[in-house]
């Protein structure tokens, strides 16, 4: 099993965007994100770390203007943290190793696939197409990978 962390090599590479959403806690405007339409099959890893995330058959049109996802792929590399800015009371995620900001979750997602919306911003994430799942190293989550409709 890999080893998933932050270095100063991976934030050095980050573009300004990418560091203001992991590192500062930010947001993307909404509808602008690389992946909020992608349809590939694939996952989703953090842009730190590596670490996988999101597999593209848990990703939805949620219509909030970002990725949106059902659930983690690992849900031990998902952390869930309270968060009160802004006037609001969210949950936010991070990446349980890299510790890069990823967005939030709602309880607002579809019933029938359990009713959480993992509302994630797309500067957060690197896509790796199911293609080159194996050859990245990510092999072991390619059967949980399905074509998207």
């Amino acid at each position: 099993m890999s080893q998933y962390r932050k270095t100063d090599d991976a934030i050095a590479r980050l573009t300004p965007e990418q560091f203001r959403v992991t590192q500062q806690n930010g947001t993307e405007y909404p509808g602008t994100g690389e992946y909020l339409h992608n349809k590939q099959p694939g996952i989703y890893v953090d842009i730190v770390s590596g670490e996988p995330l999101f597999a593209s058959s848990d990703k939805y049109e949620s219509g909030c203007g970002w990725p949106s996802f059902v659930k983690p792929l690992v849900p031990a590399n998902v952390a869930e943290l309270r968060d009160t800015t802004h006037g609001m009371i969210r949950t936010e995620v991070r990446s349980a190793s890299g510790d890069s900001h990823l967005g939030h979750v709602f309880e607002d997602g579809p019933r029938d696939r359990g009713g959480l919306r993992y509302c994630i911003n797309s500067a957060s994430l690197r896509f790796v197409h199911r293609d080159d799942m194996a050859t990245q190293g990510y092999g072991d989550y390619v059967d949980q990978v399905e074509d998207v409709k």
